[in-house]
């Protein structure tokens, strides 16, 4: 890399293999009506072709590649780039999603008008392979949240996607950057560790599409489950009594969620130390008890009684 002078905004971008979508990617960048931008590109180990495109963008003046052995941890492909930023500004894309080309520009106008903020989330498209918007995306509501943001981030009310998001790099410093412990959730974790240090504003605009298609990451979906846990027992540090208390409510419900669906699953083992490991946290809660007597009996109820009980739940 070449450049003399800092750029406003360093992209981040981690990429293994999927050359198909990080070509259309990369070009959503070089779009930009921002131009005031480095790309640091971190590579999780891809194959011969997608390293040699790669290759063929590191003499570019304003684009820097990071070469890693294959990881599988987006936190830790992300953090190795964010090492490298010397932005103003970091703006995240990850190498299937697409950006509209004002983006950078609306966000940097955004935070620029609003020094109380310190980071910025945009409104999102979900698009096919092709990108193309999904069907359902004419159904979806999407609400913005802005400001003090910590509870709609931490109760998932606040709809924040990783290439939608930008924020200042001393804020991303100040809250520590992704956790490489987590193999999932660790961009939720992230927001909520930015929430507590800044308030946010939105860019009530669709100017990011998150493609859906049939090589997205893919993880052990129990790790989502683990992730959320460790991100909700470890915030619980940083913030006072009141917030100490939602962090764990959610923690709660997130125990009785894995049990749940490990019972679905008939994995009933597993569904019993879950509930054993979270009986510390839990058993000042009334709705724990009853949940988790409902997922331990609920192999053995009769099918007509199930539904009785779906039927007062949702008011039949």
């Amino acid at each position: 890399m070449h450049r003399s002078n800092p750029a406003i905004v360093s992209v981040v971008l981690p990429t293994f293999n999927r050359l198909r979508f990080l070509r259309p990617a990369i070009e959503s960048v070089y779009a930009q009506t921002f131009s005031d931008w480095e790309l640091i590109i971190a590579d999780d180990g891809s194959d011969l072709d997608t390293r040699q495109y790669l290759q063929s963008l590191a003499n570019h003046p304003r684009v820097m590649v990071v070469w890693l052995p294959h990881t599988g941890r987006p936190s830790m492909v992300r953090n190795a780039a964010l090492q490298r930023a010397v932005g103003e500004y970091v703006a995240f894309l990850d190498s299937d999603d697409l950006w509209a080309a004002r983006k950078l520009e609306r966000q940097i106008e955004t935070l620029r008008a609003r020094p109380n903020c310190r980071w910025s989330y945009t409104a999102f498209l979900r698009v096919d392979g092709s990108g193309n918007p999904l069907p359902e995306e004419i159904h979806r509501r999407w609400v913005p949240h802005e400001g003090d943001i910590f509870e709609q981030v931490v109760t998932g009310r606040a709809s924040i996607r990783t290439p939608s998001v930008l924020a200042t790099r001393q804020l991303i410093a100040q809250a520590g950057g992704f956790d490489e412990a987590m193999l999932s959730g660790e961009d939720y974790d992230l927001w909520m560790r930015l929430a507590l240090y800044s308030e946010v504003a939105v860019v009530n605009e669709p100017l990011v599409y998150v493609r859906l298609h049939d090589e997205n990451h893919t993880r052990d979906w129990q790790s989502a489950y683990l992730g959320r846990d460790r991100s909700l027992s470890r915030g619980q540090q940083f913030v006072g009594s009141e917030r100490r208390s939602l962090l764990r409510e959610e923690r709660v419900r997130n125990a009785l969620k894995l049990a749940a669906t490990y019972a679905l699953l008939g994995a009933q083992g597993r569904m019993l130390r879950v509930l054993w490991k979270s009986l510390p946290y839990s058993w000042t809660y009334p709705r724990w008890w009853l949940s988790a007597l409902k997922t331990v009996l609920r192999p053995h109820l009769p099918s007509r009684l199930l539904e009785f009980y779906r039927k007062r739940r949702h008011g039949a």
